[in-house]
């Protein structure tokens, strides 16, 4: 059950993050950095309202997930897509939580490895739509190989 909360956690953040960036025009830090603070100090007011183990772990999940939604509209332009992202980071966070232990960016990094994933998924479908992100990406890969 508590892996289900993360879950929606983590695609409730980067949804919402990517909806205030690009639709309310925030810009990505003040996107991520105003959602995070109120979803902390939510839980920092309220600690009971949860078991302690949510308590603790949903605004990790959040400040995390959110940082999917500072992509631009440009790499990624479907909130599908930013959502499964944030699923994406939730499972990488339950599974490797204690590797990240003292490592500075492991957030950023789970949330970097998570949207590169999501962006990839088209590729397994069978109608193989190429999403707009990869596109940037592989012409970035390219243009760097042609110098």
């Amino acid at each position: 059950m508590n892996a289900l909360v993360l879950m929606a956690t983590g695609a409730v953040a980067a949804t919402s993050t990517y909806f205030v960036n690009v639709k309310l025009q925030q810009g990505p830090v003040r996107s991520s950095a105003a959602l995070s603070l109120a979803v902390g100090l939510f839980f920092y007011f309220y600690p009971d309202l949860l078991s302690g183990y949510l308590t603790a772990n949903i605004p990790v999940v959040f400040i995390g997930a959110s940082f999917i939604g500072m992509v631009s509209s440009s790499v990624v332009s479907s909130y599908s897509l930013v959502g499964i992202s944030g699923v994406i980071f939730s499972l990488i966070y339950l599974n490797t939580s204690k590797f990240f232990t003292g490592y500075g960016g492991g957030l950023g990094t789970a949330a970097c490895i998570s949207l590169l994933v999501a962006i990839s998924l088209p590729f397994l479908v069978k109608n193989k739509k190429v999403s707009n992100g990869y596109l940037v990406l592989r012409k970035l890969i390219f243009k760097k190989n042609k110098k």
